[in-house]
């Protein structure tokens, strides 16, 4: 059964019909929230990163959150093949104590120990990423305004109740209570420039450095009450910061980059680009905008998807699922993540002879 279904907005679809797609084609890289979902695609994070993509010398933008923004740091590292593979191997053995009484780990020791895991992972290497000579990286995360200024036991849940409200009335509304706050990597002394127009939602951008690049991820992955967030980042405004998809859950955003066709890259778990975590129960947010009309979106087949185990993509509801069955949750996530090399081997295989009748609306 093939497995990949390629999606593309009008001008990538036109473009695809004319030239077909090559490396010097992509100006950027997107790379969602979705937590374990993220797994299959890791062969094609290795085929792109550690192939195709170095065939150009242009730069080329790599825009993150939550498990994304952990995904295209790793692509800007030495060696991005392996890399991927130790975040693959790391991400599905990652376990959790769950203390007597409690039905879940408390978010303090989650949060320790993801931040143990980012030392192992990127310790003496930061400088790789931020001075990648074509990678420029960019880790989205969500700043908490007013009530969520600070995390506080009340304080919080009302405030993220207040953003769910806003958020419904209209996306830019939920800025009163949480903003988009971009780390990225330095150019010529300077935050290079952000590859997508920020009219959209209320935004800031921050340098990212040696001394705020693991809080900055971090705060990136951090969820809500799963874990703590992340205060005071140093170089940026003071405050509380969560995970980048709160605020831009798929990174549906107004892509402009360049030079020439400045392509958007998706590899994708999904064919639908939601904007916000919140926005996953307002189906008519999850059209495609003109904000996606340069994007190519490589996704899995839904058929597909349902011979993985489960029938389904590995997602955080296996952590209670298995419980404290870590062995058939870390089978089930590698039988998943082995079965996706197909995802890769199928877009290897079509850009060696590009089909646009293969290729369908986003």
């Amino acid at each position: 059964m093939p497995a990949l279904r390629i999606h593309a907005g009008p001008e990538a679809r036109r473009h695809i019909e004319r030239h077909g797609l090559a490396p010097a084609d992509v100006g950027a890289v997107p790379a969602a929230a979705g937590g374990p979902k993220g797994l299959i695609l890791g062969p094609l994070d290795r085929f792109l990163f550690g192939d195709w993509l170095p065939k150009t010398d242009h730069t080329i933008h790599l825009v993150g959150a939550s498990i994304g923004a952990w995904r295209m740091a790793t692509a800007c590292l030495d060696e991005p093949v392996a890399a991927f593979e130790r975040l693959e191997r790391d991400y599905i053995a990652q376990h959790y104590d769950t203390p007597p009484g409690r039905k879940a780990p408390t978010p303090a020791h989650v949060s320790q120990r993801f931040a143990e895991g980012l030392e192992a992972f990127y310790g003496g290497r930061v400088r790789e990423v931020l001075e990648h000579p074509r990678f420029r990286l960019h880790i989205v995360t969500s700043r908490g305004r007013h009530l969520l200024g600070r995390e506080h036991r009340l304080a919080t849940p009302l405030g993220y109740l207040g953003a769910f409200l806003s958020n419904t009335l209209h996306r830019k509304a939920m800025g009163a209570w949480l903003e988009r706050v971009v780390f990225s990597a330095p150019e010529h002394g300077e935050a290079c420039p952000l590859p997508f127009g920020t009219d959209d939602y209320p935004t800031r951008q921050v340098p990212l450095t040696p001394a705020n690049f693991q809080p900055a991820l971090q705060a990136s992955c951090s969820i809500p009450f799963l874990l703590q967030a992340v205060h005071d980042i140093p170089g940026a405004p003071r405050g509380a910061y969560w995970d980048g998809g709160i605020t831009d859950y798929h990174l549906h955003l107004q892509y402009a980059c360049g030079p020439g066709p400045g392509l958007v890259l998706y590899p994708h778990f999904q064919q639908a680009v939601v904007p916000g975590w919140l926005d996953k129960g307002l189906k008519w947010r999850h059209r495609a905008t003109s904000f996606l009309d340069r994007m190519i979106v490589l996704a899995p087949d839904p058929d597909w998807v349902r011979r993985l185990p489960n029938a389904k993509l590995p997602d955080r509801k296996d952590f209670a699922f298995y419980g404290a069955d870590l062995a058939g949750r870390v089978k089930a996530w590698t039988e998943a993540a082995r079965a996706s090399a197909q995802l890769a081997d199928e877009f290897a295989a079509w850009l060696e002879k590009p089909d646009a009748g293969r290729v369908e609306a986003l």
